[in-house]
């Protein structure tokens, strides 16, 4: 069986608490950063966590925007697990950042990329591709988090050493649980002769858990590259990733244009490009700054695919295209 999955990543800021702790320093220089964090903080998260603890979750969201995913009003940082190495556990941090008081159930499922890079639920996996779920132990299985409050859950790598060398991968979901009324709050219907549906909707988040042994000899490439300029104007790039090797590949990508003059001015960025076993190519396709002085009929396009980790950059492939009028 089959399901299609619709879930968007958006990424959020909280950039609320980060503004109201530099307008108390503006406000009132005498106070010390901690004292402001010290106050602020527990109407944030609740008075249960430990300052420490507050400012590694902060360090994480405000620090590392690109490794947050967030829909709804869940938070969730890491946006993917990955299991190399000695590492056996790992910390996700989940905050609701809405108004209200949401439960969570958190659960792990199966997914296939398409070659289009949509995401679809399966219950068997692909040929040549490997499931985690069997590896992996984590808790809590749900939580209920009210405003503005963090919680974090626990992941475990487990029987490791009875695992083949290559990739395994599954998808923690994330489901918000709706709320249902007790029984005599249900609001009386006006009429009760007609049909009414009350559609409620659930939001889901779904992220990546890896676990890789063995040396990787993974290896990608960039083709098919195609620019076309759209009757608004707007010009759109495409390109096909393509993949060998043992793991997936996960980075970012970037498009710069290179006037005849050799003037270079990025026109494009796109973050958190993946291709998951077993797929070997992937087809994308993305809108270019349409900036002024950019003349996309002269010139070429730089294209770059390099990894997402900041401290380690990696460039994976590069390519180029020849832009005609």
């Amino acid at each position: 069986m089959t399901t299609r999955l619709a879930f968007i990543p958006v990424h959020i800021l909280l950039l609320s608490t980060l503004i109201s702790f530099q307008y108390s320093l503006i406000k009132n220089p005498m106070l010390s950063s901690q004292s402001v964090l010290r106050r602020k903080l527990p109407r944030l998260f609740g008075n249960g966590f430990r300052l420490p603890a507050l400012l590694s979750f902060l360090a994480l969201t405000f620090l590392i925007p690109f490794n947050t995913i967030a829909q709804g009003n869940l938070l969730v940082t890491p946006r993917r697990v990955v299991f190399d190495g000695s590492k056996r556990t790992i910390t996700l941090n989940l905050a609701n950042i809405g108004n209200d008081s949401a439960t969570y159930s958190i659960s792990l499922v199966q997914i296939r990329m398409t070659k289009e890079g949509a995401f679809e639920t399966i219950t068997e996996p692909d040929p040549g591709q490997k499931f985690a779920n069997k590896n992996l132990r984590y808790f809590p299985r749900s939580v209920t988090l009210p405003p503005n409050e963090a919680q974090v859950v626990k992941v475990q790598l487990i029987k490791a050493s009875q695992l083949s060398p290559g990739e395994y991968r599954s998808h923690f979901y994330f489901r918000s649980v709706p709320k249902v009324n007790p029984l005599g709050e249900e609001k009386a219907e006006a009429d009760t002769s007609a049909i009414s549906v009350r559609l409620t909707p659930v939001f889901g988040i779904t992220i990546p858990v890896i676990i890789r042994l063995g040396k990787s000899n993974t290896k990608v490439s960039l083709s098919d590259l195609a620019l076309n300029i759209t009757e608004d104007n707007i010009p759109t790039f495409s390109l096909q990733f393509n993949r060998t090797g043992n793991f997936s590949v996960y980075g970012d990508l970037t498009v710069d244009h290179i006037s005849p003059q050799g003037l270079t001015t990025r026109v494009g960025m796109a973050n958190g490009i993946a291709v998951y076993t077993p797929n070997t190519i992937r087809h994308f396709s993305f809108n270019l700054y349409n900036s002024d002085g950019i003349d996309f009929g002269s010139g070429k396009l730089k294209v770059s695919f390099s990894s997402a980790n900041d401290t380690k950059k990696e460039i994976f492939d590069e390519a180029e295209l020849i832009l005609q009028k």
